[in-house]
């Protein structure tokens, strides 16, 4: 009888350890990832066991219920993130689930290029696929809310790349984009160069954006901020076609008139009014901002630009209407008012 009855709990443990050793090989193998760029996306609400069933139905996972037994004893069947995760094919059951408990999804990514207005960061940041669209425009209250006390949002959210989750608002991503604009502007304004004709931060700002606009070399940002630096020094106006162009608005339609530079009508009109524009032309970034702060010394006043992305400088009215007359008046066939690609400064 003690013969027989050993013989039982001997089966019985081995049968118990054959199974212990086969749920473990089960458990540790790894999952069956269909391609190399397999997407798995958990969406707000899903459950552990929703995902580990959309799993099976794939042909990814073959014991769903293992999966969750496992979670659930483990504590991670909640709180897993949302998002999409990139399975990788040496994944395994607890892999995962450590994956979704951590919430390792991907990252995407938007760029906002130095020198675009707000409005077209908009249409940018809203024309990526995996961000929800909230706002109605660079006037939408909540932006006026964000920059308060600024009467304005132009210029005050900093060009850059940025990352982000499936599902982020463009709100949230412009709420980055002007603390990280905040951020610039109080380290460069703290350390400007003296005697600059600005009433506070917010005309440096305006002054960079009209700096950025008018040239993407970087060579040339600190010389055009001299320039401008001199002339409202003297009281002369600025005179540059940008914040015209600005005024504008949907009217402009490339083709910029005489009729256009007399319109005193247009408050960014900088050849008919005195002292800066309203407010800033574009979003300015770093290499401007401290153009604008620290302006190249010298005596010249005015610039052209000379057809290859760069601009002659003049100290006189004379050498500037030299300068016009040959650069602008005479423009050879391969004309251009920026510089080609590859010299352009980059964030």
């Amino acid at each position: 009888m003690r013969q027989r009855l050993l013989l039982v709990l001997l089966v019985i443990v081995a049968s118990a350890t054959f199974a212990g050793l086969e749920l473990l090989r089960v458990w540790e193998e790894p999952l069956r990832i269909p391609g190399e760029n397999y997407e798995l996306t958990v969406e707000e609400g899903d459950t552990l066991t929703a995902v580990a069933n959309r799993l099976y139905a794939d042909g990814v996972l073959r014991h769903p219920r293992l999966l969750t037994l496992y979670g659930r004893w483990a504590g991670w069947d909640v709180g897993i993130k949302t998002g999409d995760y990139l399975l990788p094919d040496y994944l395994t059951a607890q892999s995962l689930l450590r994956l979704l408990h951590q919430g390792q999804v991907i990252e995407y990514e938007v760029v906002l290029p130095e020198g675009i207005t707000l409005a077209q960061a908009l249409d940018i940041i809203q024309g990526q696929e995996h961000i929800h669209a909230t706002l109605k425009g660079p006037d939408d209250p909540r932006l006026l809310a964000l920059v308060a006390p600024s009467a304005y949002t132009e210029g005050l959210f900093f060009p850059a790349s940025y990352r982000y989750l499936k599902g982020s608002t463009d709100y949230q991503l412009l709420e980055r984009a002007h603390a990280k604009m905040e951020r610039t502007l109080a380290t460069l304004w703290s350390a400007r160069s003296e005697n600059l004709p600005y009433g506070s931060v917010e005309d440096a700002l305006i002054m960079a954006s009209i700096i950025e606009k008018e040239t993407g070399l970087a060579q040339e940002r600190e010389e055009i901020a001299g320039v401008f630096v001199r002339r409202l020094n003297k009281g002369m106006r600025l005179q540059t076609d940008p914040t015209v162009i600005y005024g504008l608005g949907p009217e402009f339609d490339g083709n910029l008139t005489r009729a256009h530079l007399r319109d005193d009508r247009n408050t960014f009109n900088t050849y008919r009014h005195h002292g800066l524009p309203p407010t800033p032309i574009a979003l300015p970034g770093k290499a401007a901002i401290y153009a604008a702060l620290h302006p190249a010394p010298g005596d010249t006043l005015f610039f052209v630009a000379r057809g290859d992305g760069g601009h002659v400088f003049s100290r006189t009215l004379a050498e500037h209407q030299t300068a016009v007359r040959n650069y602008q008046l005479r423009r050879k066939q391969n004309y251009r008012s920026s510089p080609p690609p590859a010299v352009q400064q980059k964030q």
